[in-house]
């Protein structure tokens, strides 16, 4: 008995069915894409909101619970637009344009010599520029008051250009820089064989390999002026007040506008966002150039 237990004994092992192993639920691109949706719905729902916002009237705009159905209206748009908006959007527009051409010119030559022709204190030169953005915009305001106050700079677009111009440059310089060094050697080098001198080899050989990083460098430097608000309100009263400027007046004491409000703000981010669509392709390329070697 014990010898047919003994040798029973194996069997019984050797027919035992293996341990059952977890299997790793793995997500499927839907699941991806329905969790991409829903990140994306959620950082564009307060601009849908507003947009919807600006095509209602005000008592509509007050309802509790919101109103998702209404009739639609262009009296908060008008309202804007016949409240002096036209200057204030003129003053960002040529403050904007003005000061980005200004950042580029300055910058692309910068960005080469880094770059491409580095000298002796390279590292300084960028360490130095990297410090200007740690100096916190409300320690310099009472110098630079003082400053266009004395030089008749005060509420005029000539004082934010070069505000905004010193604002963003430092910032493109580094960006350019490392679109810069994604040009190939070989290229530049057989440039100068053929006997291109420096000009030349800007324009025709390096500008048309950085052209994307540039792009998205000059959107960057768009969106930072026509959305900075500190310089603006405390630089500029009556005749160079610039959009975020105006759209402080919707704040009253009889409390918010919700539907003017939104109207404006609508208007004030209309450029933006037609630039930003026009120029998106070369956004992304801008953006990814140098994320694979």
């Amino acid at each position: 008995m014990s010898t047919a237990t003994a040798t029973a004994s194996p069997a019984a092992t050797d027919t035992a069915p293996p341990p059952r192993r977890r299997t790793k639920r793995r997500y499927g691109p839907g699941t991806l894409t329905v969790a991409t949706w829903i990140v994306a719905i959620l950082f564009v729902f307060p601009l849908l909101w507003m947009i919807l916002t600006a095509f209602k009237q005000e008592n509509d705009a007050y309802t509790d619970p919101p109103k998702l159905f209404f009739s639609p209206t262009f009296d908060q748009i008008s309202n804007v637009l016949n409240s002096g908006f036209l200057p204030y959007l003129g003053n960002s527009a040529f403050v904007t344009v003005i000061s980005t051409l200004l950042v580029l010119l300055l910058g692309i030559p910068a960005a080469y010599a880094l770059s491409l022709a580095p000298v002796k204190g390279t590292k300084n030169a960028l360490g130095f520029f990297l410090s200007t953005k740690m100096l916190p915009i409300v320690a310099a305001i009472i110098p630079l008051y003082v400053i266009s106050q004395n030089t008749n700079l005060l509420d005029t677009v000539w004082a934010l250009i070069i505000l905004y111009t010193a604002m963003n440059l430092p910032l493109a310089i580094w960006m350019m820089r490392s679109f810069f060094l994604e040009v190939p050697g070989e290229m530049i080098e057989a440039a100068r064989i053929d006997g291109a001198n420096l000009p030349t080899l800007l324009r025709k050989i390096i500008m048309p390999v950085v052209a994307p990083g540039i792009a998205a460098t000059a959107l960057i430097c768009v969106i930072f002026s026509w959305t900075e608000f500190f310089y603006a309100v405390n630089l500029t009263a009556a005749r160079a007040g610039t959009v975020p400027v105006f759209l402080v007046g919707f704040i009253t004491s009889e409390g918010l506008y919700w539907a003017q409000l939104s109207a404006a703000a609508l208007l004030a981010s209309l450029p933006v966002m037609i630039v930003g669509w026009i120029a998106q392709n070369h956004l992304v390329r801008g953006l990814s150039m140098g994320a694979v070697k």
